[in-house]
């Protein structure tokens, strides 16, 4: 009997041949739901081996056996399974699985023979010992390692190994609550809660991101995540950043509320795209409602597209740089009582989190010097209200006043 049963699409390659196989993200992906289930699918069609390991165990019940005992059930296939208090074995295939703790178990972890397949599950936990002694145990032509987890930080054994310098032959997908068609509506409840309360907390614990040393990041605290509509008669302030390389081309929509003493930002839209062409930037500016209408300051980097855009129907001239003008930017920004940055603006969303302040190495002191990463649609945001944007420089008014004399 093989039973009939359906998984998100993220996971598809569960079923393909690959050394490794790594599904990480937030919380609600369904990612150990999915594990779980394809394993038992594949220990009841053919015989394997399976592994089932995490940093620590100290009993069977620290351990995925009762989400793979349920999953077996949830699929009509508990006849077919014999599950003991500490195993689990298929009636058909003769398939088994086995339970172990990596960090207390070295020398029993490095005689097991015979895995087919080994699931980690929370991986973030595994340390780098652990992977060394287990990724060369598992050695049975064409075996295969699974990883499951939520990031922790970027300098985590299992993020830097897999998601920053994935190896050959190796599947890496993130997956997100998003990609869960059966995501409960109790679960959402607490995302969308997260999502207004800590923005911060909800890219690390529902978006999957790493954590960050948030005292540096330079919006902390200034800006909130929801769904809102303009309001009518809005008037809207559109900023461009051009992409070079692997950076991405972004438009922003923006407005702005209250008096000039209380004044709110709010973030409405953004357009973003990779590895943009010159004359595909209209499709791209066009997916933002009334691109056309309003007019749009731009990164001056690039004057030939600015040109280009014009010639295209769009009202776009360049903002203006100078000497500071990013921390002038940065400080303007700060200057609102609260930025509100709209749910459908993911990337902003994500920048907000990592745009940070540099750090002193040594003694770990925020500095006051901006790192040029994560930082295009805050880019596009500042040129967006760069007319309002004063330089507080002299040196460079005088520099400029100097070049237009």
């Amino acid at each position: 009997m093989t039973a009939e049963v359906s998984f998100p699409t993220k996971f598809a390659g569960l079923f393909s041949p690959r050394r490794y196989k790594v599904f990480y993200g937030g919380r609600g992906s369904s990612k150990s739901w999915s594990v779980a289930g394809a394993l038992a699918l594949l220990a009841h069609t053919s015989k394997h081996r399976i592994g089932c390991f995490r940093e620590l165990q100290n009993t069977i019940s620290d351990s995925v056996h009762r989400l793979l005992r349920d999953r077996i059930e949830a699929m009509d296939l508990l006849p077919w399974f014999d599950i003991s208090q500490a195993a689990i074995r298929s009636r058909v295939t003769g398939s088994e699985f086995l339970f172990k703790g990596l960090r207390h178990n070295a020398t029993e972890i490095k005689s097991t023979e015979g895995i087919t397949i080994a699931w980690i599950e929370e991986a973030q936990l595994v340390g780098k010992d652990s992977l060394e002694i287990l990724i060369p145990t598992i050695r049975v032509q064409g075996s295969e390692l699974w990883f499951t987890f939520n990031p922790i930080e970027e300098t985590d054994p299992i993020y830097r190994r897999f998601v920053v310098n994935p190896p050959p032959d190796a599947l890496v997908v993130k997956v997100g609550w998003e990609d869960n068609p059966w995501f409960p509506e109790t679960l959402n409840r607490e995302r969308l809660y997260m999502l207004h309360a800590d923005p911060d907390a909800y890219e690390h614990v529902w978006n999957g991101a790493c954590r960050t040393i948030s005292e540096s990041v330079i919006f902390k605290s200034r800006y909130v995540i929801e769904s809102f509509e303009a309001p009518r008669g809005a008037r809207f302030y559109f900023g461009a950043d051009f992409g070079f390389a692997n950076d991405p081309t972004v438009l922003i929509r923006c407005y702005t509320t209250g008096t000039q003493a209380n004044e709110e930002l709010w973030v409405d839209y953004e357009a973003v795209g990779y590895g943009v062409e010159i004359d595909d930037t209209p499709a791209l500016f066009d997916k933002i409602p009334e691109a056309r209408k309003w007019p749009i300051k731009a990164d001056c980097a690039r004057p030939e597209t600015i040109s280009y855009l014009r010639r295209q129907g769009f009202n776009i001239t360049p903002a203006d740089k100078w000497r500071g003008s990013v921390e002038d930017g940065i400080a303007h920004l700060k200057g609102f009582k609260k930025i509100h940055i709209h749910e459908r603006c993911r990337n902003l969303q994500q920048e907000a989190r990592l745009y940070s302040y540099k750090v002193d190495r040594v003694t770990k002191e925020v500095l006051p010097v901006v790192i040029s990463k994560h930082d295009h649609s805050w880019d596009a945001l500042r040129y967006s209200l760069a007319t309002f944007i004063k330089c507080r420089d002299m040196l460079a008014i005088y520099a400029k006043l100097g070049s237009e004399w």
